[in-house]
């Protein structure tokens, strides 16, 4: 039964009038049909199964509510917003478009009104009692077919949210540390919707501002923003960065899919390095960037251990003799004892170069002639440069 303006549009007409027209409504109804399947393509195909079974059955009933309507029939209103709820879930869950459900409902009732107009001209009704007819008409199309714009969105909305809940529980199976098996992650990627692909990068996120805004990106995106560590899964960093302002981004080696953990690993230290200053703190970083780095420090404890074994002459020295040594040795390292080039590079003068190289020829005696012992104080050296802390 038609609630609200159309209700009361219906009631101001005579009860006569619906107990004449009764005998069409099955006619008007498939008229209504074959309209809406002329004017709107995406209904042009036979109605069939639960979908068409859900359309017909809706036309039916909206003709009888206009006239239940009129006569003041005491059905219950509920009983037909389900119904035109149930038509814009099932347009929803059977792929249809909301544009194409709404012209549905504008061919329906136009030629309503068409088919009204004819029997009204031909019973020679007043031209008031058409035109109410009229207004009636179109104000209960525009009533039922919100019922089924609100039942298309709710069903939109929950499947959205499934679908979200989905790839949330994909992006974890792929990330997975020790790895998800790949029979458990085809199948929840056919589940969320989300071909699988060869190659990935995982990206490591950090909120820039307090109000985190959640970025538009592809479908092929798998994102995480509400955990205690953010992050992404995408085949295309390069697209999908620009598109994250407010976020800043590290992003970790691309592998093949099921190497995604070991990505995610790189790219949360390559954010850890950046916050800390070891690296510039760019807005996006990448791990490729800096995989020497990434090595050097990517085990503490291994380079205290180093540390403490080939710098061990250091110990005896202050801690500003640790520092200055430190430098000399690191820069004699790189320029293969070059006392011009360590000048240059230090800014010192060649004198002084060549007094701290006596000390480290004293501290270290036979061993700076030992490509292996220079090769691990190198590697030590060039850590505690980047961490900025002293060697001894």
């Amino acid at each position: 039964m038609a609630t609200g303006q159309a209700r009361r549009l219906w009631l101001s007409l005579p009860a006569e009038l619906a107990r004449r027209f009764r005998p069409h409504a099955d006619r008007l109804a498939t008229k209504i049909l074959d309209e809406i399947q002329h004017a709107v393509p995406e209904y042009a195909k036979p109605l069939e199964g639960q979908f068409g079974e859900v359309i017909v059955r809706a036309i039916e009933q909206a003709v009888l509510s206009c006239l239940d309507s009129i006569e003041d029939t005491r059905s219950t209103p509920d009983r037909w917003g389900k119904l035109f709820h149930e038509v814009g879930k099932r347009v929803y869950h059977d792929g249809g478009s909301l544009n194409s459900l709404q012209a549905a409902y504008r061919a329906g009732g136009q030629a309503a009104w068409r088919y009204v107009s004819s029997f009204g001209q031909s019973m020679r009704l007043p031209v008031p009692m058409l035109c109410v007819s009229a207004e009636a008409i179109f104000a209960y199309v525009d009533e039922i077919s919100s019922y089924s714009v609100e039942g298309y969105t709710l069903a939109q909305a929950r499947a959205t949210g499934t679908l979200e809940r989905r790839r949330r529980r994909l992006l974890e199976l792929i990330l997975a540390t020790p790895p998800s098996s790949p029979a458990a992650v085809a199948s929840m990627a056919k589940a969320a919707q989300w071909t699988l692909p060869e190659w990935v990068t995982v990206v490591a996120l950090e909120p820039l501002t307090e109000e985190q805004f959640a970025p538009t990106l592809g479908d092929d995106v798998l994102l995480d923003l509400e955990g205690a560590e953010p992050c992404l899964i995408t085949p295309d960093p390069s697209r999908d960065l620009p598109e994250m302002p407010h976020w800043r981004a590290a992003v970790g080696p691309r592998v093949r899919i099921s190497d995604a953990a070991t990505s995610l690993h790189w790219a949360r230290r390559t954010l850890e390095l950046a916050r800390g200053g070891v690296i510039p703190a760019a807005q996006v970083v990448h791990a490729a960037d800096h995989l020497t780095t990434l090595w050097l420090l990517q085990e503490r404890f291994l380079l205290d251990e180093l540390s403490a074994r080939v710098l061990a002459p250091f110990a005896s020295l202050t801690a500003k003799q640790q520092l200055r040594l430190a430098e000399t040795l690191l820069a004699w390292l790189k320029c293969n004892g070059s006392t011009l080039e360590i000048a240059r590079l230090l800014d010192i003068h060649p004198q002084t170069v060549r007094y701290r190289v006596a000390q480290l020829t004293e501290l270290f005696g036979a061993r700076l002639g030992d490509p292996q012992e220079r090769l691990k104080m190198q590697i030590a050296l060039e850590a505690h440069h980047l961490l900025g802390t002293k060697p001894g």
